[in-house]
């Protein structure tokens, strides 16, 4: 399954994945439940990105339903621009 809405641009040239901070995370589950892209995995109680190109390039809700703010991501601007980039240099 490709979940990337840039279908021309390999998934794995978008920096587009969340990271969880460790010492924040309380193994909850909350991301881990709601994710149907399998990105996380509970592993020693705690959530761990497992499948960082399976992330939905711009989805981000995984980062707002954590109740301990352990979730980030890149900052959307700046995979915006990468993403022009890498179109740019496809051929037309």
């Amino acid at each position: 399954m490709n979940n990337n809405m840039n279908n021309d641009i390999d998934r794995k040239e978008i920096p587009w994945f969340p990271t969880v901070n460790g010492e924040k995370c309380t193994g909850c589950g909350t991301c881990f439940d709601f994710c149907s892209h399998s990105v996380y995995e509970m592993k020693e109680d705690k959530s761990k990105v497992v499948n960082p190109y399976g992330c939905v390039v711009g989805c981000s809700t995984c980062q707002g339903l954590c109740p301990e703010g352990a979730i980030a991501f890149p900052d959307i601007q700046e995979v915006r621009e990468i993403i022009k980039k890498l179109r740019a240099r496809q051929p037309v």
